[in-house]
């Protein structure tokens, strides 16, 4: 009698030993499912400001350099009598090779650092046909449910340049890495914008009139601007 109390007390023990174990398992698996949960939420769904792009002297002296040859085409200078040089005669001619700008992706993204309040919450990927944007928008204090937090929206535009007119494509808009559906970007997704919006006078039509060439590579944006 004395045995079988023993044995079932044994066994009691190692019923118990067991439990404490599934329920140690347990808990730790819950304390560690949370703390991934927190930290995808915070990197992924609530992530911090992007760190602004820094050029080099270097760097930023040519950048100069191709915003000044843009600007040269559409604008001159006049003399505003305040101390500035006066204007020289000249004859006008026209440089071809300054319709030829080549952007690569870190002069775009440090444009915005440099021109706009976006440099922390807007960057620009560019990769062979397509440009890619990642974009914070903080939401009102009251805003319900996530007010005061930051929504991630990706998205992607489709560049190319065929018979002769750009061809400029929605490819999709996520948030929080989650598509949106066609229907609710009113089905424009996968739509050229230049040729359903072009035919009618407006930016679209003026955009295509004036783009010689455009083209996407891999880190760098080449666009060629007519006569």
């Amino acid at each position: 009698m004395k045995k079988e109390i023993y044995r079932l007390n044994e066994s009691e023990k190692s019923s118990r030993i067991g439990y404490l174990n599934l329920l140690g398992i347990v808990v730790a698996a819950t304390v560690i499912a949370s703390v991934v949960s927190v930290w995808v939420m915070q990197k992924y769904m609530f992530p911090d400001e992007f760190e602004p792009v820094m050029l080099t002297v270097k760097e930023e002296k040519t950048l100069d350099t191709k915003i000044e040859r843009l600007e040269s085409i559409t604008d001159k200078r006049q003399s505003s009598g305040s101390g500035e040089v006066p204007l020289e005669p000249e004859r006008y001619h026209e440089d071809l090779v300054v319709r030829r700008i080549v952007f690569s992706e870190k002069e775009l993204n440090a444009l915005l650092a440099k021109n706009t309040d976006l440099a922390e919450k807007l960057a620009i990927d560019l990769s062979n046909g397509m440009a890619s944007a990642k974009l914070l928008l903080p939401l009102d204090e009251e805003f319900p449910v996530l007010g005061g937090r930051t929504l991630k929206v990706t998205a992607g535009l489709g560049i190319d340049y065929l018979n002769g007119k750009p061809v400029i494509m929605i490819k999709g808009i996520s948030i929080w890495g989650v598509p949106i559906p066609n229907a609710w970007m009113g089905n424009m997704k996968n739509v050229d914008l230049v040729k359903e919006f072009g035919a009618e006078k407006g930016f679209w039509k003026s955009f295509a009139d004036g783009i010689d060439k455009i083209e996407i590579k891999e880190k760098s944006l080449l666009i060629s601007l007519r006569e």
